[in-house]
C-alpha cells in the first residue's frame, strides 16, 4: 500500500532541530519506508539529518510518502503531528 498527502507547515520556526527530530522518531515506529519531499528532493522520513536538508520554513509544503503495511497510519500520524505544529506556536 502507498500513501501520499501534502501538508503545510504552520508553525511559524518551520521544521528545524526539534520538529524534525519529531518527524524522525514518529516515523520510526512504523514498519512502512517512509519519504518525505520538498521541491523535487526526497528524504528519508526516519533520517533527522535528511528531513533538515529539505530546509522547510514556515508556509512551506512537504509531500509524505509511506510504503508498507501501515502507510495509512504513518501518514496520518505525521500529519496530526504537521497539524499541531509539532507542539510549538
Amino acid at each position: 500500500m502507498v500513501k501520499v498527502r501534502t501538508f503545510k507547515i504552520k508553525n511559524k520556526l518551520g521544521i528545524h532541530a526539534r520538529p524534525a527530530a519529531k518527524l524522525a522518531s514518529v516515523s520510526s515506529q512504523y514498519k512502512s519506508k517512509i519519504s518525505l519531499a520538498r521541491d523535487g528532493q526526497n528524504v528519508n522520513g526516519k533520517s533527522v539529518l535528511g528531513i533538515l536538508t529539505l530546509a522547510c520554513p514556515y508556509g512551506s509544503k512537504i509531500t509524505i510518502k509511506a510504503e508498507g503495511a501501515d502507510a495509512d497510519e504513518a501518514v496520518e500520524a505525521l500529519g496530526k503531528l504537521i497539524e499541531e505544529k509539532f507542539g510549538e506556536d
